[in-house]
């Protein structure tokens, strides 16, 4: 089984992590290639941290039903985890044999998969980008407050 599936709970990432990876999808979704090279360049791990924000979009999307619900999986759900787990599979080996250069190709899928996925009726992928950069940069927040005496900062979610 992959490294991180359901089974193994995802570590937060970082504030930092949260915003550059978003601004990056953000610039790709919006097709703003001069903004999107800038992003890229500023994080040298941005594929990396691509594969991350896919983990945490693709695994509650794809994730069986809890065993304690009434939901009782069907084939269906079955496959979808299946298909799920595949492509975060095929997304860590594009980054692993592509490093950096994988940045631009894993954005769109990501993109891609929140598009047919995530959006409904009349939904913008950009709302859905910005509804999932809010959820993670909260949590990253949470897994990583900042240390007593410091100044808080306010961050602006475009």
């Amino acid at each position: 089984m992959p490294e991180n599936t359901v089974t193994t709970p995802l570590a937060p990432m970082t504030p930092h992590a949260v915003m550059s990876a978003f601004n990056y999808l953000r610039a790709i979704e919006a097709d703003d290639t001069q903004a999107a090279a800038e992003f890229a360049d500023a994080e040298p791990q941005m594929a990396a941290l691509l594969v991350q924000v896919a983990e945490r979009v693709v695994i509650p999307v794809t994730t069986l039903a809890d065993q304690e619900q009434e939901d009782v999986p069907c084939d269906d759900s079955f496959a979808l985890f299946e298909l799920g787990l595949c492509f975060l599979a095929t997304l860590r080996s594009w980054h692993e044999q592509a490093g950096t250069d994988a940045a631009a190709g894993i954005a769109l899928a990501v993109i891609r998969f929140a598009t047919q996925i995530l959006t409904e009726n009349h939904e913008d992928v950009a709302d859905i980008l910005r509804q999932l950069n809010a959820v993670a940069l909260g949590q990253a927040m949470e897994a990583h407050p900042s240390p007593s005496g410091a100044h808080p900062v306010r961050f602006t979610i475009v």
